[in-house]
């Protein structure tokens, strides 16, 4: 019968979680509404609180609480940042191996600290792991190898506790906690695992000598826990039964692996060797009974080496008289490590986690990682447009000297290799009709994102005009704030989107007219090389030969110029993918200083990674100037040495109109496709804009519903006039004798078909929207800048509009302003957009 040691849990209390989270909340997200975390908040402390609870089931559905709990720990510590200067919340913890009761004695230990929150959470899953590994059913196939998998896991966690635990208690921890007790706790679990796996390979039939090195590495490694559980230090923390065990298996598991190595020498026909282990197993076993005592767990295999030994003895009496050698003289057992802990990763461990808290963002930080992108976005902005610029340069002035398909039509028969690789590379695009294709498209992109707008500000106008026509109509009744307050923002913005579209506009068209001016050479391009040789006039062949040194210089230099470029397309995409993690600088600038220094932070962090690239970049434009005033000497002496006539001509001006129109239809691919990109982008912004300016409007609606209630209230109120006398008859005096009347008659009922309005109680409430959160609109904003980036806008740690109701004044404070970034693409024009983020 197996017999497993568990680890006992830590015990905690109930703590308060909620109160003081929020207060967090609410104090450092200054734009985010503390009540829209309640559900959140409330979840985190039920999962703290049912963690305690499921604590005491040894099952797996319980290491699952467990799990989410620690993984939402985890999640929280960049967020939520639990400390004795954050977020003050004491989590006291009792060592778990202490005898005293919960309420009693000097081994608890309280810090207000997640780290030391999670180093107790990882000490209790171990546990728990241990438990469940301890309550398995050992005497079947699945139990033993569940067991060996949570005995495995749990002596990771404790390894790992070992590392770590100093660095994150920061304090003397409770025994259970210390590191000489973890690694004891590890080096246990590992052993025990090391026995599951022994006892499914002897119930498996597994070949015996695989079997006896099985046995023998558990020997070894409850050899290891016993000696760290033994330490000075450790001696009284464990509980009575332990060590003894730990003992009584270092001995019992070494006499099994003699016995099992004694089968094998039975085997071989060593029948002297087979005693003398025989002999030494039963040795072990009953030394290991005498250290286990009641608790030794090996009575079943003691009994079968007695028996073994005895029949053995008897059969080598009587018949093969083998002698018995010294049981030091023989080879010693070979071992078989199986069982290891299990690695410590820190992925979540739970499967089913979601993070209570995905969306919250510290402000600070936010707006620091927003202001981070526009610089960096700046810089890249700045470089890569240093480069294309300069390429179009060279491109340009190559194309003037119809260069490098002069040197490849030195003939003047054939099409030049240039021109036909060229031609290759437009058809593999598409050719003129791929051109075609988004340039159709884009219209229809343009419209759909005009629509959107057109709704958003017809939406403004009409609740501006209810408003001006109520207003009207009840005059200083009407008491809310004016709409054309509210709503200028929003009309600013929708004014600026347009302009975006305006100029979006006006780059279609630059885009068209370059189209048309390069679209012969295109449709050439896109046909094939014969239709390209038909196409050019013959030229009359040129003087300069092959071998001239003008035309092996400029093949050299052509050379470098694809160098040149090939260079620039990596530092162009470097420039584009560094890499950086801000969001770690400004979490922990936040958490020390309280404040976050973002030009400094990110100034270095840019120099760091975009200083080495901007000097590539000053590199290459130097190499180039080098270049191509090589190119233009070089070149001045070819042409002085090219035959010239009339066809000679003709044939050089097109093949520049050809080289020309590559380079643009390579420009216009890229323009083009970043307009759509533009487009694309922009239309998920302008559903936002629409869908604020739509809970807009609904608040002002429901305003609108609830003061109109309130008017038709006051008015249905208002009293109409005095109350008119009863008539004569129903008088007291009706009965009496009536004389003629000295007067004339009352006029009890005049002016009772008049309303008497007077001042009516109209309540007297005020308008206005409060701080409705929207997306900062870049002013100026360039839509075809390939690298101009789409600001983000700042103070808005989560998306989504408030769902508790509108406030009644509008303060007329709008929403957050940013300049657009300056307009213009450095070398190219018209620029598209090449945008790397939307927020």
């Amino acid at each position: 019968m197996a017999t497993f040691l568990a680890v006992p849990l830590k015990q905690t209390q109930e703590v308060e979680l909620t109160k003081p989270l929020r207060s967090f909340i609410q104090n450092t997200f200054s734009q985010a509404e503390p009540d829209d975390y309640n559900h959140a908040l409330n979840e985190f402390s039920k999962l703290r609180n049912l963690m305690i609870a499921k604590s005491v089931d040894k099952h797996e559905s319980a290491l699952e609480v467990l799990y989410r709990y620690y993984d939402q720990l985890c999640t929280i510590e960049n967020k939520l940042p639990i400390a004795e200067n954050q977020i003050r919340v004491n989590f006291k913890w009792r060592n778990a191996f202490d005898k005293e009761s919960l309420f009693g004695g000097k081994q608890i230990l309280g810090i207000a600290s997640g780290a030391y929150e999670k180093v107790c959470m990882l000490f209790n899953i171990a546990a728990l792991q241990s438990q469940i590994a301890e309550v398995q059913n050992h005497e079947s196939d699945e139990g033993l190898k569940t067991s060996a998998k949570y005995f495995q896991m749990a002596a990771g966690i404790y390894g790992h506790l070992k590392d770590i635990v100093l660095s994150h208690v920061q304090q003397e921890p409770t025994p259970d906690l210390s590191p000489d007790t973890l690694n004891a706790l590890c080096s246990l679990m590992v052993a025990q695992a090391q026995e599951a796996i022994y006892r499914k390979a002897a119930a498996d039939k597994m070949k015996e000598a695989m079997v006896a090195k099985i046995a023998h590495q558990c020997s070894d490694l409850y050899s290891d826990a016993m000696k760290l559980m033994q330490l000075a230090s450790l001696k009284d923390l464990w509980p009575k039964d332990w060590i003894p065990l730990v003992v009584c298996k270092q001995a019992g598991f070494h006499g099994m692996s003699e016995f099992y190595q004694s089968c094998v020498a039975q085997q071989s026909k060593s029948y002297g060797e087979q005693i003398a282990r025989l002999q030494k197993a039963n040795e072990l076993l009953t030394a290991a009974q005498t250290r286990g005592g009641a608790i030794f767990s090996f009575k079943t295999e003691q009994g079968r080496i007695q028996r073994e030994l005895q029949a053995a003895q008897k059969d080598n009496d009587f018949i093969y008289h083998d002698k018995i050698p010294d049981i030091k003289s023989l080879p010693g057992v070979g071992k078989a490590a199986i069982a290891k802990p299990s690695s410590f990763s820190n992925k979540a461990m739970s499967e089913k986690f979601t993070d209570l808290f995905e969306k919250l963002v510290p402000l600070p930080v936010y707006e620091a990682l927003t202001a981070f992108e526009n610089r960096k976005t700046q810089i890249m902005n700045t470089e890569i447009g240093r480069l294309r610029e300069q390429t179009q340069l060279m491109n340009s002035i190559l194309a003037s000297l119809n260069l490098p398909a002069a040197l490849e039509d030195l003939s003047g028969k054939k099409v030049p290799q240039s021109v036909i690789e060229k031609a290759q590379q437009v058809k593999d695009i598409g050719g003129i009709q791929f051109l075609d294709k988004i340039m159709n498209d884009l219209p229809e992109l343009l419209q759909r994102n005009r629509e959107i707008l057109n709704e958003s500000t017809r939406m403004i106008e009409d609740e501006e005009a209810s408003d001006k026509q109520l207003r009207e109509q009840f005059k200083e009744k009407w008491s809310r704030t004016p709409s054309s307050k509210l709503t200028q923002p929003m009309r600013d913005e929708s004014m600026k989107y347009k302009q975006i579209l305006d100029t979006a506009i006006n780059a279609d068209r630059t885009v068209q007219e370059k189209f048309q001016k390069h679209k012969h050479a295109i449709e050439m391009l896109s046909k094939s090389p014969a239709d390209i040789e038909k196409s050019l006039p013959s030229g009359g062949g040129a003087q300069a030969s092959e071998g001239s040194g003008a035309v092996q210089r400029l093949r050299k230099l052509m050379e470098e110029v694809e160098t040149i470029k090939a260079e620039r397309e990596v530092m162009e995409n470097e420039l584009k993918d560094a890499k950086f993690d801000m969001t770690s600088k400004f979490f922990s600038a936040l958490a020390t200083d309280g404040a976050i220094n973002e030009e400094m932070l990110s100034g270095s962090e840019l120099d760091r990674i975009y200083g080495p690239l901007r000097q590539q970049v000053s590199d290459s434009l130097q190499k180039q100037d080098s270049v191509m005033s090589q190119v233009q000497t070089s070149n001045m002496e070819f042409c002085q040495a090219k035959a010239s006539d009339q066809s000679g001509a003709q044939r050089e001006a097109m093949l520049k109109d050809l080289a020309a129109g590559f380079d643009m239809f390579m420009e216009l691919k890229s323009n083009l496709e970043e307009g759509t990109k533009f487009y694309n982008d922009l239309t998920p912004l302008l559903v936002r804009l629409q869908n604020k300016i739509s809970d807009f409007c609904f608040a002002r609606k429901t305003e609108k519903d609830e003061l109109m209630a309130d008017l038709q209230k006051s008015i249905a109120n208002q009293p109409t006039g005095p109350t008119p006398p009863p008539p004569s008859y129903q008088s007291p005096q009706a009965n009496q004798p009536s004389a003629p009347p000295t007067q004339p008659p009352s006029q009890s009922y005049a002016g009772a078909g008049q309303q008497s309005w007077g001042n009516a109680p109209y309540p007297q409430t005020g308008g206005g929207y409060q701080g409705m959160p929207m997306p900062a609109m870049p002013s100026g904003f360039n839509p075809y800048n390939p690298y101009t980036q789409y600001p983000q806008p700042q103070g808005y740690p989560t998306q989504g509009f408030p769902q508790q109701g509108y406030p009644q004044q509008y303060p007329g404070q709008g929403y957050p302003q940013q300049q657009f970034p300056q307009q213009g693409y450095p070398g190219n024009n018209p620029p598209y957009p090449q945008q790397n983020q939307w927020r």
